[in-house]
């Protein structure tokens, strides 16, 4: 059985941060700081880049 609340959409686009050289690319950009880009992903709780990207547009950063 498949957990369908952590099923990946094939045609998103998911960004990784685990590593400090890609929070430093996502960072850049999305032109922001790392501190900021790991908040945005703590508050959407989620990793998709259109997520991260409204969330960010629309708190002002």
């Amino acid at each position: 059985m498949i957990n369908q609340q952590f099923a990946l959409i094939p045609n998103e686009e998911y960004i990784a941060i685990a590593e400090e050289k890609d929070q430093n690319y996502w960072a850049g950009r999305f032109g922001v700081s790392v501190e900021t880009l790991k908040s945005a992903v703590r508050a959407c709780r989620s990793t998709v880049y259109n997520n991260i990207k409204v969330y960010l547009q629309t708190s002002g950063n």
